[in-house]
């Protein structure tokens, strides 16, 4: 009998290659959820989320300012990518399993994770996990990767919380990868991939050019001294968006 394989051990990419695809503009997929293969993509156009320009709907400040979901920051990292890589909805009353995210990219990323170099924000309600995403930090960057949502709006309040610590860490640029109608309605924006290689250029100067924070540390001030983040958000987001 064959022994039990170790995705982790066996097959993770390589932590160091992973960022260094995500500075070179590229980054892996997979075809299938079981899929042990990688492809590397290097899109012709780039979407990004300017951090100034975000769309914030007055419904969605409502729901910001009234702190309906409990919002944290690396609190369930492997939950998120797992929920990320699930069954979404494939036409009228169907869902597919099929995911690029492979048990193979999840275990990559989760190590990521765990050298402090993958990231999530996650959004509660009652106790449940309903919403939220993930994504691979360098320098000024955060590159997105997925989000999920089981609540309304769950994932617009997770990306918005994402939006407001990278500006308070100081970060730049806000990388989505492909452009959807539902990222242009977020106010995203579609560039070709060498502009995109410039803005990365950019926000990967020296500290000494600026200072800046890691994600986490951004989030976390958010919350310091605030009684009321989900107020100070909505209200920094909409002066700007």
């Amino acid at each position: 009998m064959e022994p039990p394989r170790n995705p982790e051990a066996h097959e993770v990419i390589d932590p160091e290659l992973l960022l260094l695809a995500y500075r070179s503009g590229v980054f892996p997929m997979a075809e299938t959820r079981d899929d042990r293969g990688i492809m590397w993509i290097e899109p012709r156009e780039r979407a990004i989320i300017p951090l100034e320009g975000l769309r914030v709907s007055r419904s969605l400040a409502k729901v910001l300012r009234q702190e309906r979901f409990t919002v944290s920051c690396n609190r369930a990292f492997d939950e998120v990518i797992e929920a990320c890589a699930g069954p979404r909805p494939w036409g009228a009353g169907s869902e597919t399993d099929e995911s690029w995210i492979s048990r193979r990219i999840a275990a990559s990323y989760g190590l990521l994770h765990r050298l402090g170099h993958a990231h999530s924000v996650e959004c509660w309600r009652d106790g449940r996990l309903v919403g939220g995403l993930y994504g691979v930090a360098f320098d000024r960057v955060f590159c997105g990767e997925s989000m999920f949502s089981r609540d309304r709006d769950a994932s617009k309040v997770a990306l918005c919380w994402l939006v407001a610590a990278m500006r308070e860490a100081g970060m730049e640029l806000l990388d989505c990868q492909f452009m959807t109608p539902h990222l242009a309605s977020l106010g995203a924006q579609s560039m070709p991939q060498a502009a995109y290689m410039k803005r990365v250029g950019l926000a990967s100067r020296p500290a000494e050019a600026g200072p800046f924070r890691s994600l986490p540390d951004g989030f976390h001030s958010l919350c310091a001294g605030a009684s009321s983040p989900g107020k100070r958000i909505a209200q920094s987001l909409t002066q700007t968006s």
